[in-house]
Order: C-alpha cells, then sequence, then structure tokens
C-alpha cells in the first residue's frame, strides 16, 4: 500500500484533512487554533509539553481540570521548575501513572538549569530530555515548532490502519503505519496537521461506529471501500492481568493527625504520600502501631499490568508508630486513586455505622 502512495496522492490527503480541521478543530486550553495561528499567534512549548504528558494514557475530558490547576499554580517553565516535589505531586494525584509526574519536575529542572528556560526547538533536541521519547518529542515539534515530524498516537493508529486498511494486529503493525504516517506528514503546517489527525480520530474515525458520512478522508478510505472500517485496527490480544490482594491501614492520632508514609521515588506510585500497607507492591510489611485495628471492606484498583484488591484496616493510634509520618491535615485530592478509594470507603462507614465502631478516627 505505501508504494501505491506517490507524494501528490500524499498532498492531496493532507490538505483534505487540513481544510476539515480548519472548520472542525476541537477547542482545548492548550491549543492556538488555526485561525489564530493563521493570523501569527504561536503556540506555547511549555503548555504543548504540559498537555502532551498530562494526555498520556489519559482522555482530554480528563486532563483539562488538571491542566487549568496546573497553569493556575505554574504558568511557566521556571515556576514548575521551582515547585516544591510534594506540591507537584499532590496537584497529579488521581491522573495516575505517577512517573510521568517526577519525570515532568526533572524535565523542567533540565530546561531552565540547562537550556535557559527555553525549550528545544528540534525532535532531537526534545529527545535529550528527561522523561520526553519519541512520541512526546514528536508532538512539541510538531505542534510548538512546525518541524515537519510525524506524530503518532492510537487516535493515528487507528485513522492509518483504516485508510490503508492494515490487517496486520498491532502492536506489529507499528512500523508500516508509522511509515505511512510520515508519508502524510506535509512540510507545511505539520502541527495543525498532526492535531488534525488526531481530532479526526477522537471525533470521526472513533473506535466503534466511525461516523465515515462525514469524514474528509472516506472517498480515499480503503477500509471503508471493504466494509471492514469498525474491525480495524486489529489488535493481538492481551494476555490476563494477574491479581494481587494485599492490606491498608488507615490510622488516626487523637488530634486529628493522618498516619501516611511518603513511598520511595522509583516503584509504585512513586514519591507519592498514601497510607502503609503490607507487601503487595514491595513497599511494606507490618502493620505500623500495635493499635486495635478494624477491618471495614474492601477496595478494588486497576494498575497498568494488574488487578489489585486491598482490605483496609483502621484504628485510632498514638505514639510511637513503627513506620510513616503524621500530617495535621490531609487532602483527600492529594492522595493516589487507590488510596483516595480508601479514604472514602472508611468515610463511608462514618456515615452507616454505628459511632462505637469508629469513634474518634474519622472525628
Amino acid at each position: 500500500m505505501l508504494a501505491r502512495m506517490d507524494a501528490s496522492d500524499a498532498d492531496r490527503l493532507s490538505q483534505q484533512l487540513l481544510a476539515w480541521y480548519d472548520r472542525h478543530a476541537r477547542a482545548m486550553p492548550w491549543r492556538v487554533s488555526p485561525q489564530d495561528r493563521a493570523a501569527g499567534r504561536r503556540p506555547d512549548p511549555y503548555r504543548v509539553w504540559l498537555s502532551e504528558v498530562m494526555l498520556q494514557q489519559t482522555t482530554v475530558a480528563a486532563v483539562k481540570d488538571y491542566f487549568h490547576r496546573f497553569i493556575r499554580r505554574w504558568p511557566s517553565v521556571e515556576a514548575l521548575a521551582a515547585a516544591p516535589d510534594a506540591e507537584v505531586m499532590g496537584e497529579w494525584a488521581g491522573l495516575g501513572y505517577y512517573a510521568r509526574a517526577r519525570n515532568l519536575l526533572k524535565c523542567a529542572r533540565a530546561v531552565v538549569a540547562d537550556h535557559g528556560a527555553s525549550f528545544p526547538g528540534t525532535r532531537d533536541g526534545l529527545l535529550m530530555l528527561p522523561g520526553i521519547g519519541p512520541y512526546t518529542a514528536s508532538a512539541i515539534a510538531a505542534i510548538a515548532f512546525d518541524e515537519p515530524a510525524t506524530v503518532v498516537d492510537g487516535n493515528v493508529e487507528r485513522v492509518i490502519s483504516r485508510l490503508f486498511r492494515i490487517e496486520t494486529p498491532l502492536p506489529a503493525a507499528k512500523p508500516e503505519i508509522g511509515a505511512l504516517a510520515a508519508r502524510l506528514t506535509p512540510a507545511q503546517r505539520p502541527g495543525d496537521y498532526a492535531q488534525a489527525v488526531m481530532d479526526l480520530g477522537a471525533t470521526i474515525c472513533t473506535p466503534r461506529s466511525p461516523a465515515c458520512g462525514i469524514c474528509p478522508w472516506s472517498h480515499a478510505c480503503a477500509a471503508r471501500a471493504a466494509g471492514v472500517q469498525a474491525d480495524l485496527p486489529r489488535k493481538t490480544p492481551k494476555s490476563e492481568k494477574p491479581l494481587r490482594r494485599g492490606v491498608l491501614w488507615l490510622g488516626r492520632r487523637a488530634d486529628g493527625a493522618w498516619l501516611l508514609e511518603r513511598r520511595p521515588e522509583r516503584g509504585l506510585l512513586g514519591g507519592m504520600l498514601g497510607f502503609p500497607g503490607d507487601g503487595w507492591d514491595g513497599n511494606g510489611g507490618e502493620a505500623p502501631a500495635d493499635a486495635q485495628w478494624s477491618e471495614i471492606g474492601e477496595v478494588r484498583h486497576t494498575f497498568t499490568h494488574f488487578h489489585l484488591v486491598l482490605q483496609v484496616r483502621v484504628a485510632q493510634i498514638a505514639e510511637p508508630v513503627g513506620r510513616g509520618e503524621w500530617v495535621p491535615r490531609l487532602r483527600p485530592s492529594d492522595l493516589p486513586t487507590v488510596m483516595r478509594k480508601a479514604y472514602d470507603l472508611a468515610h463511608g462507614l462514618a456515615d452507616v455505622q454505628p459511632a462505637a465502631q469508629s469513634e474518634g478516627l474519622l472525628q
């Protein structure tokens, strides 16, 4: 299929998509509209980078509020680089994949220390920064600096798989998809084009029930011609995720302080504050204090590589404690999602169970 598409075919397709994007581009808080871009307004590399890191493994809808909060607190890469780690990790809580937040800080500090607070303007230069991989480097280079870098995310994989009817399952099809996507990437307006393909996949060429009748590429789509567009891209079946079990201990002191522990920088939920747990994640063991622990139920959570079921135990405890640190004021929003589930379970128990069972713990 690659051999059948000459330069004029590729140019025609990219121009058709750009014309569609000029009319239908989604409004994003980090995006410069095609009209504003044509008028000379340039995207802010900091905002482009921040949004791309946040959007990894996450939806636009989930990211918007986080993006607004980050920009309000840290409106520039200098401000973010100077922020305390704990504050950034707290604002990130709930977005998941916490290594991204740690790399966010490392990258911001490298940009300030090594590049005078200006992001490198090329894909190769961006790849030298910590936490920036091939996809993110291509996206920033194209969107922020108009380098004709090829941007391939899940939306683009789906669009290209259907346009050229690629039957090879993912991930084996990635090289072929990347080569075809590169042929379509125009030298002019590559940033708008990159966002146009992603918008097409997100709004029209969707995973289920693609809206082929209003697609600017419907006339050229090989999958639609064969009636198999809803079946592509094919994917190699994933293996079943294993199940892990463990315990979380929610301890509170008489003055209202919560017992939390800072997790190691490397590993699951790295650098985050959370309730002490046992060995389900390689970071824990026995109960953090000698107390009358009461089991109140369980919470379930799914990580990238496994499912998790945790027993939640609560108690009012006093010093000394075996591990952890006392936090006088706890904001649930600062906790990782799995920890917030346990916190919510404990508070739900206080609402429906006799006071004697949770006396002092949640007051």
